[in-house]
Order: C-alpha cells, then structure tokens, then sequence
C-alpha cells in the first residue's frame, strides 16, 4: 500500500458516500483491518457509513469451493480428511482472514472448520512498513500527533493483533488463557453467561483450526436485524470488564463478529489476539470508569493523571481538573446517542496528552473495545443510559481490582 492507496482509503471511508467494499477488500488486508476500526464509530461517521464498514467483519470474500482443496493439501497431511465423515467445500462464513466451513468427525460430531484463506503475512508486513514511513514523515512535521493520537503505537497494535491471528495455533492457546482464567474466578464472579468453543487440538495446525460447531449467530447478525437484547449487550460489558479491570488479560478483539450468542450464553471466538494492560493501568482505568458512572468528574481527573508516566503538579494539574469537568458538562445522564463514551474518553486523553501526560501503548486495546461495545449499544439502544447501567457491576469489579 503506497501513499496514493492509504490516501484513496481514507477517502473511501470518511468521504464517500458510498462505500465500495470490495474496493478496500482489493487494497489488501491491512486495508480492511483499518477499516474495520472504523465500524462501529457512529461518533465519528454516520450509521448508515459505519453499516457499509460493519460488512468487512463478516461478509467479505470467500475463496470458491474448488480452490479449497489446494489449500489444503498445502495446510494439512494427507490422513487428516481421514478423521471427517463430511466436509462442506462450500464455506458458510467468511472474515478478513479465514472462512469456515461445516464438517462433522467420524464420531458424528458436528464441527466448524477454519482456513487461513492465503498467505497474507508477506504483503500485509510490506504494507504496515509502508504507512508506517508516512506516519513517520507526517509526525517529523507535526510531532504532537504522535502523543495526540499515536498513529504509529495504533498501526503497530493492529500489525501485532493481526500476525496473531495468522497462526491459529494461538487462538488455541489464548482459548486456554481466557478459560484458564474463567476456571479461577468462576466461584468468585458470576462468569456463568460465559462459554469457550472446544478446540480439536490433534486437528489444528496454524492455518487449520477444526472446533466445535455453535448453532448461534454472531452479535453482529442479530444487531443488523434488530434482535439483539440489551441486556446481553451489558453483560458483555460485565464479562469482558472483569477480564480487563479485574485481571488485565482480555479478548484482543471483541467486535461484534467475534462473540457468539446461543440462547441466552455468550462464546468468545476468534481469541488470536490477546489484550494485556499493565496493573497500574488496569487499577486506574477502573477508578476512572468508577468515578465517571458516579459522575465524579473531578476523582476522573485524579484517576487519569494517576495513570500517566508524567504526573501533572500544582497549578497545572488543576487547570487540568478545571478544564476536565467543563468537558464532561452535559455528561451526566445523557444517553449514549447524546454523548458517546468513546468519543468523550478519547477528547479525554487527548486533552491529558495537550498538558503534558503521557500514556503506555496498552491503552489503545482498551479503548478499541470500549469502542466496539459503545458501538454495539447506538446500534442496540441508542436511548441507554450506559453508565448508569454499568453501575451494577462496579461493585463487583472492586473486589478484584488489587489482585
């Protein structure tokens, strides 16, 4: 991806009225990735633009039938198809980097089998490389940007996130961290909505995942047809901030095409990618999002400055605490159509950054699913009062913030 075709991105996604899907799918998958980003911002772009984005997690290119069998023949040993009774060449989902396709095993169980569409890592490398020498120039010229808004800390989030995905020896493996993790705290916190898709190790290999086939559909089907409740919306929130505040190890990549409903349990799937935060940002983002759903704003301010590298002292930090509390002014009970929390954190640290705080990289993967969650909530319930309503689940948090 040179200049031109970053530029011609950006054009596709913020001005065009219109987005052209399969344009940005062509760009590669760097492309899509930053796209993506972009799909649940209905702060920042209108609906309807961030619906044509939202097709990129799901409904994107799918590698014809007949070319399956290439794959793999590259992919696989030649005894592994021996362990299947079925498998449907024709692919039944598809997402930026793998499809799945319906098997069932010799022992007639059902199963869901993902390939590795092609070999992405080269290009994909060769095109983060590539913007990353434009971010460079452009910071070279406009080096508050890189504090600001840290283009380079958030391309290098996403190159990271994505070559994890690549080997889907690691989806396996981080399955095991999160459930690991559930297995400790499950008669601590009510985990119980919680579910783990079973992983055939003795199957898998890193462009091969063969697990167990979930009849459900994924939060990102059920918001686009309007059926997705609420309620399961907040208890993602209470999941999946148990795993950031309470442990610091989370889910890297929580959009809706990722989490699965059946009935009334949620399944993580696609866990490549694993987020991490360090105790000291996972104990002040806590009290941060503690004070601000009992609208504290000025314990906001505290916890904020608590969590940068660069404490700010005496007359700076309370025209700081001053400024904060004017931005958070028409916060208090607005609905999330009315102020989103994203966009609102976001202006948040980017003031922080204007008078001299400074932040490690790990809150970009924090952020990335508040992000996705505050988005599934517009789309949801555009009327929520989202952080009165997380108030429920404060208390329990609290008791696991100092472990």
């Amino acid at each position: 991806m040179n200049i031109f075709s970053f530029l011609d991105l950006i054009i596709e996604i913020f001005y065009k009225k219109q987005t052209n899907i399969d344009k940005i799918q062509k760009k590669g998958l760097l492309a899509v990735k930053i796209a993506q980003t972009f799909a649940l911002r209905i702060d920042f772009l209108d609906e309807q633009k961030c619906y044509q984005l939202s097709k990129l997690f799901n409904h994107v290119e799918k590698i014809p039938s007949e070319q399956v069998d290439s794959l793999l023949e590259k992919y696989v040993d030649k005894n592994w198809m021996d362990s299947f009774d079925v498998f449907q060449k024709e692919a039944f989902a598809s997402a930026s980097i793998g499809q799945v396709h319906r098997g069932k095993l010799k022992n007639s169980e059902d199963v869901a089998v993902k390939i590795i569409k092609k070999d992405f890592k080269t290009q994909f490398e060769k095109d983060v490389t590539s913007v990353l020498k434009l971010f460079r120039l452009i910071i070279k010229f406009y080096p508050k940007l890189s504090k600001v808004a840290d283009p380079i800390g958030i391309l290098n989030n996403i190159r990271q996130f994505t070559l994890d995905e690549l080997d889907l020896n690691n989806e396996f493996e981080n399955r095991n961290l999160l459930y690991s993790i559930y297995e400790k705290y499950k008669d601590k916190v009510d985990l119980s909505k919680l579910k783990f898709i079973n992983i055939k190790k003795e199957l898998t290999n890193n462009n091969v995942m063969v697990s167990e086939f979930i009849e459900g559909h994924t939060f990102d089907k059920l918001l686009a047809e309007g059926k997705l409740p609420y309620d399961m919306i907040l208890e993602l929130f209470h999941i999946h901030g148990f795993f950031i505040f309470g442990v610091g190890t989370f889910h890297g990549d929580i959009h809706p095409g990722n989490i699965i409903l059946q009935n009334d349990k949620i399944y993580f799937v696609d866990c490549g990618a694993i987020g991490k935060v360090s105790d000291k940002l996972r104990k002040g983002l806590f009290h941060f999002m503690e004070s601000l759903s009992l609208y504290d704003f000025k314990s906001c301010a505290y916890w904020l400055n608590q969590m940068s590298d660069v404490l700010l002292k005496n007359e700076k930090y309370h025209l700081f605490e001053e400024k904060l509390v004017r931005l958070y002014d028409d916060f208090e009970n607005a609905t999330v159509s009315q102020v989103s929390l994203t966009k609102r954190m976001m202006e948040t640290i980017k003031m922080g950054v204007n008078y001299g705080m400074s932040f490690e990289q790990g809150m970009f993967p924090v952020i990335k699913s508040l992000m996705y969650m505050d988005g599934m909530v517009l789309k949801c319930n555009p009327d929520a009062i989202l952080m009165k309503d997380m108030r429920r689940f404060i208390g329990e948090f609290k008791n696991f913030v100092n472990i």
